[in-house]
């Protein structure tokens, strides 16, 4: 297996994975969606809201917040409550303003001085004169696989893209035309690609030649992947720990072969 990194940022992760099973590929994307722990707001409790919102709007709007924490908060720590609440897994937020005022993320307090919104001006709900919001909230670890809001980013893959320029090919620049990611040019009165991985395959250029010269395949044995972090967790992190939790899965199921 070869790995070569195309963009790299805190936030996006652009690679190539080569000689691989796409079976690997498409685990390796689910557990980044659904087995990386990563904080959100789980309940919220009203105590006053006079706002235009219904409790449950602002409730959703609050569970949305990508929250993030300094390194000194220790997503590894396997926590033993299962789910009842303890002090590794769960903190408490309060929010209490009042109107004329829009109030943001950054307004949120959290009792644990690691934790805080990726993105503070977040607008939670605009209150006018005389308006008041009161709320008292529970962020604690979850995985994507029991709600949405704790996906820690968004990951896709496609196989890497394969274009071949048939002798039928009489460079008549109508498919350069088409192209909507600019694939394809003409260079010294022939037809070539560029860029490669940015093709989407979307057979546009197939559609429109006239002469069925060209021909757009994905790989099944490499795959371009990408990685775009919602700020809870940078890249790198989600890939490294989704690595670490595929190994333990293959742990267990060695283990349990073992027992048969």
């Amino acid at each position: 297996m070869e790995i070569k990194v195309l963009k790299e940022s805190n936030e996006n992760l652009n690679f190539v994975l080569k000689d691989i099973d796409y079976v690997y590929v498409n685990t390796l994307r689910r557990i980044m969606l659904s087995e990386i722990p990563i904080l959100a707001i789980k309940s919220v409790k009203f105590i006053k809201n006079t706002s235009a919102l219904f409790d449950e709007a602002i409730a959703h709007r609050l569970g949305l917040i990508p929250l993030k924490m300094s390194s000194t908060y220790n997503l590894t720590e396997k926590c033993s409550c299962k789910g009842e609440g303890c002090a590794k897994c769960q903190s408490n937020i309060t929010l209490n303003c009042e109107g004329p005022l829009t109030a943001y993320a950054s307004d949120l307090k959290f009792k644990d001085p690691d934790i805080k919104p990726v993105h503070p001006k977040i607008p939670i709900v605009k209150l006018h004169k005389g308006q008041e919001l009161e709320i008292e909230a529970v962020v604690t670890l979850g995985k994507g696989r029991y709600h949405a809001k704790y996906a820690p980013g968004h990951i896709y893959y496609k196989g890497y893209p394969k274009i071949k320029i048939g002798e039928k090919c009489n460079n008549c620049g109508e498919c350069v035309k088409e192209c909507p990611k600019n694939i394809l040019i003409i260079e010294s009165k022939k037809l070539k690609t560029q860029n490669i991985e940015d093709c989407h395959l979307c057979d546009a250029c197939v559609d429109i030649c006239p002469k069925d010269a060209i021909e757009v395949k994905s790989s099944t044995k490499d795959f371009i992947i990408n990685l775009e972090s919602f700020g809870n967790l940078s890249s790198k992190e989600i890939l490294s720990k989704s690595l670490e939790v595929f190994d333990d899965k293959l742990d267990e199921f060695a283990k349990e072969l073992k027992k048969i």
